[in-house]
């Protein structure tokens, strides 16, 4: 088995030849269209022979047009036990898709920012409690959306300062405007915050945003770990990205993530879907350049490198000797810190509980959709990125694609289903 050590002194890129013991006559490497395959078969607690369904699973659906292709990761005990790529990262050029392959991996971003900042707290530069407007001082008169419409919003001051714990949890009140109804989908439309100029025009334009609740009252997703990014520029007077790479990416030898597709390293194509349900490539949904960096989803990165820096989570804020964050400071973060979430009938875009940038899954008495352990913790990218992280199993599993809508075919919830019932 590979454990990560290994993997840091000798991954290159890696496509594998056809194996029809994968897939059987009609998966997408037998079929001759796209190269697939896995390394390092399942020792570390798996069935070898069970585990062999992710592969056949991913095969199954680039074959029947559902994806253009994807890469996957399964690591236990810190050896990694099946890693692979299937299908194609462009379809037009028939580009084979490679673990070489970068991403867009849209809020997966957040979980790497989050870490950045919570090195920052435990240097005693931030504080849970503290508000936002210390750093971002306009932001210290927000207000409340109460009633009316986008022409005429009625709002009431808030209750209490934004503080950083509500960045780091989504309780701001702070919304996504595009994931809700009206008034908010045209509210943030307006403001078009993603054609700010740089960081400071964000916060001017955030800064005029109505809040969808007060301070801390519910859980809503939205801009809270990019206005998080930018707290964390005015601590350090570095950008979001050389803040990242000096405490994070750099210590953990991910060369391949940052806020620009890596260079000399192949892209994956954003795809979406015809009216008739056939994959077209569509504009990448990620929110990035030059004058703003998008810690909630600015980040491009690829599959190993990711999955090193999933394993110093797993492995409480360590890899490889190299420690990111404390272990206290890891619990934490995975701890959940808003309660429960998710009502009856079930919401599947909205977590159980949530920690510090983190998806946290709670003893849920029958209320998930997918095989699992209460205490795991992650989070997606809307461009169908996902990571899951289960302390209790030793396990981490990384799924990569480029897809809209998110999650088509309820990817995430069937590729954890095949890794978990493989499982001794």
């Amino acid at each position: 088995m590979k454990t990560f050590r290994d993997l840091r002194r000798t991954l290159r890129p890696f496509l594998f030849s056809a194996c029809a013991l994968l897939f059987g006559a009609s998966g997408a490497a037998a079929s001759g269209d796209a190269d697939a395959g896995t390394r390092a078969a399942a020792p570390a607690g798996f069935s070898a022979a069970r585990l062999q369904r992710v592969p056949a699973l991913l095969g199954r659906l680039v074959d029947d047009g559902d994806y253009a292709g994807a890469v996957w990761l399964i690591a236990r005990d810190g050896h990694v036990v099946q890693h692979g790529a299937v299908g194609f990262r462009d379809l037009e050029a028939r580009a084979p898709m490679g673990e070489d392959t970068a991403f867009a991996i849209a809020s997966m971003s957040k979980i790497v920012t989050t870490v950045t900042a919570l090195t920052l707290l435990e240097e005693g530069r931030l504080d849970l409690e503290e508000p936002v407007s210390r750093y971002l001082p306009e932001l210290a008169q927000p207000r409340v959306l109460v009633g009316g419409d986008a022409d005429a919003p009625q709002t009431v001051p808030a209750l209490r300062p934004v503080t950083i714990r509500q960045l780091l949890t989504q309780t701001s009140g702070y919304s996504y405007g595009f994931f809700d109804g009206e008034p908010w989908r045209t509210i943030y439309a307006r403001a078009d915050l993603w054609n700010s100029a740089d960081a400071a025009d964000f916060v001017r334009r955030a800064a005029s945003l109505p809040l969808k609740h007060q301070p801390g009252a519910a859980w809503s997703y939205g801009i809270n770990t990019d206005l998080l990014g930018i707290v964390i520029e005015r601590v350090t007077g570095q950008s979001l990205e050389a803040a990242m790479r000096a405490r994070v990416l750099a210590p953990l030898g991910m060369r391949h993530t940052g806020f620009t597709p890596p260079a000399g390293v192949p892209l994956a194509r954003m795809y979406g879907e015809t009216a008739d349900g056939r994959l077209t490539p569509i504009a990448s949904p990620v929110h990035t350049g030059p004058g703003l960096q998008s810690g909630g989803g600015g980040l491009y990165s690829t599959l190993h490198d990711y999955a090193r820096f999933a394993q110093m989570l797993l492995d409480d804020g360590q890899l490889d000797g190299v420690r990111i964050l404390g272990r206290k400071t890891v619990e934490m973060m995975r701890s959940n810190q808003v309660g429960y979430l998710n009502p009856r009938p079930r919401d599947r875009f909205v977590p159980q509980g949530f920690g510090f940038g983190v998806r946290v899954r709670l003893d849920d008495a029958g209320m998930s959709d997918a095989l699992g352990t209460p205490g795991s913790f992650g989070w997606e990218g809307v461009t169908t990125t996902y990571v899951s992280i289960d302390p209790k199993e030793r396990l981490l599993m990384i799924l990569m694609t480029q897809r809209q809508p998110f999650d088509a075919k309820m990817l995430f919830e069937r590729f954890s289903n095949t890794v978990y019932q493989a499982l001794e």
